[in-house]
């Protein structure tokens, strides 16, 4: 019988952390982020890491774990977080995926690993280099050839899919979709449960998240992204995370720190409608709505008799 891992899902800001800190303490569980932000050093105000007093006691995993000079691709984070559910699960604790990062989420439960090819080898130079060379256009159209389910399946913008898929190929000799068709047919590594909070009113959620953004910028982010500049190339992934991008034109001098700060708040709330998209394309997901209040015990509730009808005990 497959092992059991729950999911509490959903948008950024909308008490993922709260949630599942409750339902691991009620289920004798520990925490595993699926935050592809909260992996990295010295971002804990702009990724909402939770405090020592927001963990109340429940092992989390998974949090300040790189160096923000790294970059983490999905197979990387699958690589370091299935040993920690795995030694969870041999403590006979239950394991909490809590995060808003669904293709994270979603690859701890596929068996078959990645495509193979050397990511970001000498073969990936070659593609980068023909892109910034001759445009999307001609690797596409060589993708078309080879692959053409992936270039049906891939918009032109999508540079760092279409370089990938072309990386696959020309390494290995297979396609990208003939792996992605393979792994579909392998059962999944644990049993999944998803749970996914949302707020029941869109107004409640906007209003949340722009006070989240107030609330992180009395708190330090200004200094923490500053912090963050000054010792990582501008061009690293910790450094594109909201809340960081946008105030650097501040820290550079290029615009005034308010109007940066309507920016974290109008991008905070944009990726919170495509992380919620994201998650609706789960048929498995079971939604508990939330108000705008903060106490939210009646979807824990909730969220424990599902638990507890689905046979967690």
């Amino acid at each position: 019988m497959q092992e059991t891992v729950i999911c509490v899902a959903g948008p950024t800001g909308c008490g993922k952390t709260a949630l599942g800190v409750a339902l691991a303490q009620r289920f004798n569980g520990e925490v595993v982020s699926a935050d592809s932000m909260q992996i990295y050093r010295g971002m804990s105000i702009g990724s909402a890491a939770p405090t020592p007093d927001e963990m109340r006691g429940v092992p989390h995993h998974m949090i300040a774990v790189a160096d923000p000079r790294e970059t983490w691709s999905v197979a990387r984070y699958v690589e370091n977080a299935v040993p920690v559910i795995d030694d969870i699960l041999s403590r006979g604790k239950r394991p909490f995926l809590v995060g808003g990062t669904g293709l994270w989420m979603e690859a701890v439960f596929r068996r078959g690993g990645f495509a193979p090819g050397q990511s970001g080898g000498a073969v990936r130079r070659e593609l980068e280099a023909a892109f910034a060379r001759d445009g999307i256009e001609p690797l596409l159209e060589e993708l078309r050839a080879v692959d053409p389910d992936a270039a049906g399946r891939l918009h032109p913008s999508d540079t760092k899919r279409v370089l990938r898929a072309l990386e696959v190929y020309r390494e290995t000799g297979k396609t990208i979709s003939e792996h992605n068709a393979l792994t579909k047919t392998l059962p999944p590594r644990y049993r999944a449960i998803w749970l996914g909070l949302r707020y029941r009113d869109r107004a409640d959620m906007r209003d949340a998240l722009d006070r989240r953004v107030d609330a992180m910028m009395s708190a330090g982010l200004l200094d923490e992204a500053r912090t963050l500049a000054e010792n990582v190339p501008r061009g690293a992934t910790a450094l594109q995370a909201i809340g960081y991008k946008e105030l650097l034109p501040a820290l550079d001098g290029e615009k005034p720190l308010a109007e940066c700060v309507e920016e974290v708040k109008l991008r905070t709330r944009q990726y919170a409608k495509r992380q919620l998209t994201w998650f609706r394309r789960n048929p498995e997901m079971y939604w508990l709505e939330r108000g705008p209040d903060v106490d939210f015990s009646g979807v824990l509730q909730i969220a424990t008799e599902y638990l507890t009808r689905c046979g967690v005990c």
